[in-house]
């Protein structure tokens, strides 16, 4: 019986976006600590340093480059650097994300609508064209993209970020269908409430953590940590006959 390591990760180069803290950053080292080489990417490059630092300081690889997904110049200089670099990309983690409003959605305002659209949607989007594209070249590669639960069951006062985050379930399956010929796989990861700035408007809330934990059968919110073993999971070889599915890491929140 051979010892073959499903989740090793050697010689692969992976792309993870909003990775300066919280689940991305989880993802991006649980990926080098599986031997990929970690580009870590989100809008201020100095953050996404201190993550690269710890990252070598453990044995592995990274390196930071800045990207706001928000911006169409930002995403094609990130690719450019990527192909000219590295020549290829294997993995891609779209975790970046913007929810700027919090309240009706009645009283969504065309600034937040946008900034909400072109991060979650577009930015999404476009990264995974173009790092498609780059997959391709080089047969194949897996994306995964970051969604919420809020995408299945909309979240109050998160009407907005509810609708993209339903989008990217969407734009998980199509690329999934268009891209398998490619050897491309897509999945999505459906994070529940989670324990980070991102999410420090609900978790800090009393109230609000009240009323979420109603609908939770394991009582408490995750750690970021508990995101990224199955990102590691969906780019690995031990997921390597699925592809257009969304993964519930809920606590049990989506059961109803």
């Amino acid at each position: 019986m051979s010892n073959v390591n499903l989740f090793d990760l050697s010689g692969k180069v992976a792309l993870v976006t909003g990775a300066s803290r919280g689940i991305g950053e989880s993802i991006a080292k649980l990926l080098a600590q599986n031997g990929a080489h970690v580009i870590v990417s989100s809008r201020k490059v100095e953050a996404c340093q201190a993550v690269v630092d710890s990252i070598n300081e453990s044995g592995g690889s990274a390196q930071a480059i800045a990207c706001h997904i928000g911006e169409m110049e930002q995403i094609e200089s990130i690719f450019s650097q990527i192909s000219a670099e590295h020549g290829k990309l294997d993995i891609l983690v779209n975790n970046a994300a913007a929810n700027p409003y919090f309240g009706h959605v009645l009283d969504t305002d065309l600034s937040a609508f946008q900034k909400t659209v072109d991060v979650n949607i577009r930015g999404y989007f476009f990264m995974s064209t173009m790092g498609a594209k780059l997959m391709k070249e080089n047969d194949g590669g897996a994306i995964v993209n970051v969604a919420s639960i809020n995408g299945v069951i909309p979240g109050d006062y998160q009407g907005i970020y509810s609708i993209t985050k339903a989008a990217v379930i969407s734009m998980t399956k199509t690329f999934a269908k268009e891209c398998a010929q490619f050897n491309i796989r897509v999945n999505a990861l459906l994070p529940g409430g989670t324990d980070t700035k991102f999410a420090s408007t609900l978790v800090n809330n009393p109230k609000i953590l009240e009323q979420m934990m109603h609908h939770v059968p394991m009582k408490r919110v995750a750690q970021p940590d508990e995101m990224a073993g199955t990102v590691l999971y969906l780019v690995s070889n031990a997921s390597s006959y699925t592809t257009g599915t969304a993964i519930n890491v809920d606590g049990g929140y989506l059961i109803g």
